[in-house]
């Protein structure tokens, strides 16, 4: 069993930067590729960015690709999503999720484990 706490959410200005955190209990965090989602009030979860076991490789969404940057620390077991020139339509809830495959992976439903979120509210 994994469990994953997210951290790191807050109202920021359009424009402001947040940092997000998700600190991963297994200690076979290493193994496990790990990607953040966001939730929108009345839409459906959607990928943001994921990172593989070892942190070679990323992926992003087309929404986010330049703004937003995951990585990963396995000595401390945390992944991290660090947010730049934010817009507010990247309000949502952020969650964390972890798969036991190793390599990148883009889809809600290839994921194992998942944090309970952290809210992110951008204001215009």
């Amino acid at each position: 069993q994994v469990q994953l706490v997210e951290s790191g959410g807050g109202l920021v200005q359009a424009g402001g930067s947040l940092r997000l955190s998700c600190a991963a209990s297994a200690r076979t965090f290493s193994s496990y590729a790990m990607g953040w989602f966001r939730q929108a009030p009345g839409k459906e979860r959607e990928f943001v960015a994921a990172i593989n076991w070892s942190g070679s490789r990323t992926s992003y969404a087309d929404s986010v690709k330049g703004r937003f940057t995951i990585s990963r620390d396995i000595a401390n077991n945390t992944v991290y999503l660090q947010m730049n020139s934010l817009k507010p339509e990247d309000t949502a809830v952020y969650y964390c999720a972890a798969s036991i495959y190793p390599y990148v992976r883009v889809g809600v439903h290839e994921y194992e484990y998942w944090g309970q979120g952290t809210q992110v509210t951008v204001s215009s």
